[in-house]
């Protein structure tokens, strides 16, 4: 790091769990987004301004009127223009040292494989059921940590999945491989904004100290009830039984 990178990033330094060989593991890391949308948006300038190196911004979707009471990466200019392009945008404003790639379609696939292979930690801010399942998957398959996040209405959770910890669950473990898409879309059921502020805050909060190599990553399941502000902690093993990650059912 040069003198300008030590300033910029000297409230950080300063932490000895951090310091500067945390930093510099930032300055190195590469944080992949699945979603540029409420959870995507504060995840994705958090992670820019903290340093991290690199980030992928995936997102097949364009900006909408109803997104900007709550995606916050983007404005009323942005309207009409690819979600992943705005975003990165917002990053790059932020922190010019960051190197953001932008990632306008829906990864799946071999795609989906790739890109999760590729990146040192995984933010699943998407709001379908079926992506989440095969990010999970690829996740799996390529033992890189996922930080999921979910907020509807006025209920979040919190979750981290990191297959390189022989106790974690991956996300199937809790969640099955049989839920609907609709049950989880803000649009057919509405949510408060700043709820995925919370979320998508503490997402990139657990992908920093993931990358860094600091504290100690999230462990089960969190739920956050935004009217009663309330947190509660579930302890999650893993499903010896789990049809993604068990050892008879590899991913």
């Amino acid at each position: 790091m040069d003198d300008t990178a030590l300033l910029r990033y000297s409230r950080q330094i300063m932490l000895e769990q951090l310091d500067v060989d945390g930093q510099q593991r930032l300055l190195e890391g590469h944080a992949l987004i699945i979603g540029a949308g409420g959870l995507g948006s504060p995840a994705a300038l958090y992670l820019a301004a903290a340093g991290v190196g690199r980030l992928s911004i995936a997102d097949d979707d364009v900006v909408e009127l109803s997104n900007l009471q709550r995606q916050i990466a983007h404005g009323e200019s942005d309207v009409g223009h690819a979600k992943a392009e705005s975003a990165a945008a917002a990053a790059r404003r932020l922190n010019t040292g960051c190197e953001v790639e932008v990632i306008a379609s829906r990864l799946g696939g071999e795609g989906l494989k790739s890109a999760v292979a590729a990146a040192d930690v995984v933010l699943d801010c998407t709001d379908r059921f079926s992506s989440r399942y095969a990010i999970n998957r690829a996740c799996v398959a390529a033992q890189t940590p996922l930080v999921s996040g979910a907020a509807i209405r006025f209920s979040g959770q919190l979750a981290v999945f990191d297959m390189r910890d022989a106790n974690s669950p991956c996300y199937a473990c809790v969640y099955g491989e049989d839920s609907e898409d609709d049950a989880l879309r803000c649009a057919e059921n509405g949510v408060i904004a700043p709820l995925v502020g919370v979320i998508g805050t503490f997402q990139a909060l657990e992908a920093l100290k993931l990358l860094a190599g600091i504290g100690h990553p999230h462990r089960g399941l969190a739920t956050f009830d935004a009217l009663s502000g309330e947190w509660r902690r579930f302890n999650v093993g893993r499903d010896p039984a789990c049809p993604v990650c068990s050892a008879s059912n590899p991913a």
